[in-house]
Parts: C-alpha cells; structure tokens; sequence
C-alpha cells in the first residue's frame, strides 16, 4: 500500500516538473492527488509504525480493502494519468472470502504499482475472473505501448513486492506467475483457489 501511494506521488511530482507551464487548473489538479497521496502515505506508515512497535497493543487497523473498492483503485490510477482499461468478472463476489478479496485487490494494486515504475506511459489490461475453482487475476503492461512522458527512463527495484506478493498468494493455497508473454507486455497473473 505505501509503495503504491508514493508511486502516485512521484508521477504526479514528475508531470509538474514535466509540464512547469501546464493550466492552473491542470496543476491544481496534480497537486491535489499529490496532498491526498502523500496524507494516505503518512497514515500507512503510521499502521507500519504501530506494526513494528514491539510495545503495541493495537491489533486492530482500518478495514482491509477486498472487492468492493477495485473500482476506486483503477479510477485512483486513471487519475494518475494511465490508460487503464479492467474487465472484472466476478458472479457472486459476496460470496467469496474477504481474505480471497484482500489478496485479488492486492495483486491489482502491486501489478498497477509496477507498471507505473517500469512501464510509464504503459497501457494496462486488468481483468478479473472466476470459474467453478479459481479466481484469476491478471495485469498486464502493454509495453508496445509505452510512449516517452514524465517519470523517465522505468526506475530499478529489488523486486522485493513481487517477492511478497508471491508469498501472500501462496498462503491462501494460490500461485503467481510474473514475466513478458510472447509479443513483450508483461504480465502478473495470480490464480487463487475461490475456497481461500
């Protein structure tokens, strides 16, 4: 969650210095994402903090997003300026677990993390969907898609996201596949059993 939320911010930072002589109303707009992303990164940190503090009592954090808030996730990057089009296809969502829900939107948000990272200017598919045993959840980057814009040149990481991401899955009885498919895009493609 908080490195999606700085990554918002450091798109946002990067099209104002990008575009110095964008509209007013263009920059309040950027600078507005960049308030509300960097106040939700501070209270992240604060449930890190609380987390790591071997003197805390608090157990209970904030409601855990699952299902139910996919929508405001793709619009939260559509605001940050990506070409993101979903397709989410889940008869019955009410009926499967939370903890299947927390794990599907967490694989979303590391997916569109990356692809804001290492593929700027990326379109993205996101689609999910369930048969009679297993949720899939796939991002991909559409890499033949990247035009030059603001962030530069894709940024290293230490792949430490995808690292934990895979563990998540694999607690909940799932497997993560990650690499480019044939034609270049990258793809994040988590299969979940639907009794997680």
């Amino acid at each position: 969650m908080l490195a999606h939320r700085l990554s918002l911010l450091s798109v946002h930072a990067g099209a104002l210095e990008f575009r110095p002589n964008a509209p007013a109303a263009e920059v309040a707009q950027a600078a507005e994402v960049i308030r509300v992303s960097a106040a939700a990164a501070l209270g992240e940190l604060r449930q890190v903090i609380t987390v790591l503090r071997e003197d805390s009592a608090a157990t209970d954090g904030p409601p855990q997003p699952s299902f139910g808030q996919l929508a405001d996730l793709i619009q939260e990057s559509r605001s940050a300026g990506m070409t993101l089009y979903y397709r989410i296809d889940l008869p019955a969502a009410g009926q499967l677990s939370t903890v299947l829900g927390r794990t599907v939107y967490r694989v979303i948000q590391e997916g569109l993390t990356n692809a804001r990272k290492h593929a700027p200017g990326a379109a993205v598919q996101v689609t999910v969907t369930a048969d009679g045993q297993a949720v899939t959840t796939e991002v991909i980057s559409l890499r033949r898609s990247v035009s030059a814009g603001p962030g530069g040149a894709a940024s290293a990481g230490a792949g430490a996201g995808l690292v934990g991401l895979a563990e998540r899955v694999a607690l909940v009885g799932g497997r993560l596949d990650h690499g480019p498919n044939a034609i270049g895009d990258f793809v994040l493609r988590a299969t979940i059993p639907r009794q997680s």
